[in-house]
């Protein structure tokens, strides 16, 4: 978009966020510690880089993947809405 112009805000928490996103753990290796290993991994190395919070999203129709997050100590609290733009093709 050439024509985007940016508005500056303040947040009421400012501070660096990590962000995670796109988390996928193949099917035989679950329930294994590993998707458990690779968050504590991303946990501590937001700790490390100043980090105050971490956000991700996760699709509501997946109540194990929830429940994975919030054995970590994650809370849900917002609601996400997507409006897709383009088609994503893979290959």
């Amino acid at each position: 978009c050439p024509d985007t112009r940016y508005i500056p805000y303040l947040t009421y928490q400012g501070g660096w966020r990590a962000l995670i996103e796109g988390v996928r753990i193949h099917r035989p290796y679950r329930s294994q510690g590993v998707g458990r290993q690779m968050f504590e991994w991303a946990i501590q190395r937001a700790r490390d880089k100043g980090c105050h919070m971490i956000q991700l999203t996760t699709d509501k129709s997946r109540p194990r993947a929830k429940s994975f997050y919030e054995a970590l100590g994650f809370t849900a609290s917002h609601e996400g809405m997507k409006l897709h733009l383009k088609t994503m093709t893979w290959g």
